[in-house]
């Protein structure tokens, strides 16, 4: 066997890097490598096209070993290979009756713990029948206004063995106090309970832009939450560590991973100056990330915070104990990469954000339904999300392996120079003041916004494309029917539910509330707000009485929000204004694309255009090709043209074709009403020529195509401003 081997190594000797250049830059005939073979990331980061052992050093591997320092291959020896992760699907539908089943459906498909999401109203302290909820109310989340509705939320829910993990905005406080009354309602020990509370007033200002009180009150009740928690709830965390609305916004994976190590210390200090050590502190934290389609950058980017995170840690005070003290991580697909145009795509983008946390060694992991961008998520896409996660945990066993990036070259060395690029910046966020200090002067929004200009400029030349909606759109989809609530039936049901609730106060209802605000307005005795929080809650208070309480005359933080930049939005934009046109109408914008010459001559771009065009809702209507002398080819076009019942004709055919035909043809088509002329290919010396024959502009792979459609349908009266 050994002689064998031998041989085999023998036939193929070993190839330096160097060898294999010199190889490539002959074949790239003198193109620049750098140029034709290298990637260049929005962080900085140079991806190279192969990774040798040199890349990282193979002697005292500084990722070490899972359940050790510094922890960027795991907290945990054994990772998911004992009993996977935790899969954790939301509910936000608000008709309770509606999400119980949802909820149901889940827990019998597999999922094992339930984010639920308040609805706009609730996350900001209002009941359902609060004048300043009218439009809010019902929106966004589900009505949960008193521990009655959860009692209907989640009846049948075996609380002491499925998690819950709250997404109640700055509520979280009542949101709390009305879940511990449901657990003791259905005598559900404490200790049994396990989920996450998920305070993240930084997160809540980012993405809403206002906050009931000031931060500096914020991080008071974020201590006070976690003390009570830490006594009360040992299979909970406090404090979320959010930088969705970052990533939403357009964030890179290394602002990303700063901003979050950045807000980890921020909370980090409210808890321990609550009275928690930097242990205890820790144990509190839960850290929930955003990511992308792009793979190895996403199990990148993760492996990255575990490293950061145990260096930051240590720095804080915080024990090796990893066990009990390391980074938990919540990981779901960004908002940025989910379309509403060709939503079926989404089940593949989930896979693969799904497939990245879990190699990454993500704890806890939601994968979004396909329709979520849509509107209400309904029965088969919540099965095709919670099967995602099944078939790849249970069929594929992908938990089996821990951490199966470990010694890549490639992702260790880019898990090496993401922690690298994001080092500095956090620093930065900290000579600023913080990441309070660094959001609420607008300084992160700056970042992001210099970040995300490149990646946009891209996006808009199809340089990053997005399958179904920028490339590969398709006019004719039938589109996925979104599921819209019935607003004024759950907005009456909500009232009359809150009516009689406050009807049946315990007579102590008002007491508990005064000592509740009472609580609130000091800043001694950690822990007493969210304990005064839970027994007014079970004396029947609502969510609006809890949040008047705690925030007072609601003396609040103000900022601009950070708008979430989904890829596919402003082509989504053009293709909406096409639908609405063709409801008008009854035809949609049209373009003729006048086939010159054989196929030969003008199927690539004609293929080109196609794609080009229905990218913004413009419908292509092909000529077959045309050929014979140049006046017949002028005239068969202009007929074509008139036939087809359109404002605007594009050219497509060969460059060698070109020169004799177009200014004939450009002339005959404007003769017959053409509005907009458009010509594939780069015109190179002949623009002037062709501008002067009638020729309005040109496409080809390096335009700006979301600016060129943008103006097509402006000038067709399709897209108004």
């Amino acid at each position: 066997m050994q002689d064998a081997q031998t041989t085999w190594l023998e036939d193929f000797p070993a190839v330096s890097y160097d060898q294999w250049r010199q190889a490539v830059e002959r074949d790239l005939a003198g193109a620049p490598f750098d140029k034709r073979l290298v990637t260049h990331t929005y962080e900085g980061v140079d991806l190279q096209p192969v990774y040798t052992a040199e890349d990282w050093p193979s002697d005292g591997d500084p990722s070490g070993f899972p359940g050790f320092r510094p922890s960027t291959r795991g907290t945990d020896a054994l990772g998911g290979a004992a009993c996977g992760w935790d899969v954790r699907q939301e509910h936000l539908d608000p008709d309770l009756g509606a999400s119980n089943r949802a909820i149901h459906d889940d827990l019998d498909g597999g999922v094992t713990s339930l984010q639920v999401r308040l609805d706009a109203a609730a996350r900001i302290g209002l009941d359902a029948d609060h004048p300043a909820a009218a439009e809010i109310a019902a929106r966004d989340g589900i009505p949960l206004n008193h521990a009655d509705d959860w009692d209907v939320l989640l009846d049948g829910v075996l609380l002491d063995i499925a998690g819950i993990a709250l997404e109640a905005g700055a509520a979280v406080i009542p949101a709390t106090a009305q879940l511990v009354t449901l657990l003791r309602r259905r005598h559900v020990p404490l200790d049994k309970a396990r989920g996450a509370l998920n305070a993240d007033p930084l997160a809540v200002l980012a993405r809403r832009g206002e906050y009931p009180v000031s931060l500096d009150v914020a991080m008071r009740q974020l201590g006070d939450l976690a003390v009570w928690t830490d006594h009360n709830l040992p299979r909970f965390t406090a404090v979320r560590v959010g930088v969705a609305p970052y990533h939403h916004a357009g964030a890179t994976a290394t602002q990303d991973l700063a901003f979050s190590m950045a807000t980890a210390v921020a909370y980090l200090r409210a808890m321990t100056d609550a009275g928690l050590s930097p242990d205890a502190a820790a144990r509190q934290l839960m850290f929930s990330f955003g990511i992308g389609t792009n793979l190895f950058l996403a199990v990148a980017k993760l492996r990255a915070a575990r490293r950061l995170w145990a260096q930051v840690a240590a720095h804080c005070g915080v024990s090796d104990d990893l066990a009990r003290t390391g980074m938990t991580m919540h990981v779901r697909a960004s908002k940025r990469v989910l379309t509403q145009r060709d939503p079926y795509v989404n089940m593949l983008r989930g896979t693969v954000c799904t497939f990245a946390a879990a190699a990454a060694g993500a704890q806890i992991i939601t994968c979004e339904p396909f329709d979520k961008a849509l509107g209400l998520p309904d029965p088969f896409s919540r099965r095709i999300a919670r099967n995602t996660q099944a078939i790849l945990a249970e069929e594929s066993h992908l938990a089996r392996v821990v951490d199966p990036a470990g010694g890549s070259w490639m992702v260790e060395s880019l898990t090496d120079q993401l922690c690298t690029e994001a080092w500095p910046i956090f620093q930065d966020i900290e000579r600023r003041g913080g990441m309070a200090e660094a959001l609420t002067t607008g300084w992160v929004a700056e970042q992001i916004d210099s970040a995300f200009a490149p990646r946009m400029k891209n996006i808009a030349r199809r340089k990053d494309a997005v399958t179904g909606v920028s490339e590969f759109p398709n006019l004719g989809e039938k589109p996925v029917e979104a599921r819209a609530a019935d607003r004024p039936s759950l907005m009456h049901a909500a009232h009359e539910r809150l009516r009689h609730q406050r009807h049946e106060y315990r007579a102590d209802a008002p007491a508990t509330l005064d000592s509740l605000a009472a609580a609130a307005s000091v800043t001694t005795d950690p822990g007493l707000i969210t304990a005064h929080a839970v027994a007014a809650a079970e004396a029947g208070a609502t969510l609006g009485q809890l949040s008047d309480a705690i925030f007072a005359d609601r003396d609040g933080q103000f900022i601009a929000p950070l708008a979430p930049h989904p890829y596919a939005e402003p082509f989504e934009h053009l293709r909406d204004a096409s639908d609405r046109f063709l409801a008008l109408t009854g035809l949609r914008p049209r373009i003729v694309l006048v086939n010159l010459g054989p196929v030969a001559h003008h199927t690539a771009r004609a293929t080109f255009s196609q794609n080009f065009f229905e990218a913004g809702g413009i419908e292509p209507v092909p000529t077959p090709p045309i050929t014979g002398d140049v006046n017949d080819i002028a005239n068969e076009a202009a007929q074509a043209f008139w036939n087809a019942q359109a404002t605007m004709a594009c050219l497509c055919s060969s460059d060698k074709l070109y020169p004799d035909l177009v200014p004939d043809v450009a002339r005959a088509l404007k003769a017959a009403g053409c509005e907009q002329l458009v010509l594939a290919g780069t015109p190179g010396e002949h623009e002037q020529a062709y501008r002067d024959a009638g020729v309005d502009r040109f496409i080809f792979i390096k335009c700006d195509v979301l600016n060129t459609l943008t103006e097509m349908l402006e000038h067709a009266g399709v897209l108004h401003h």
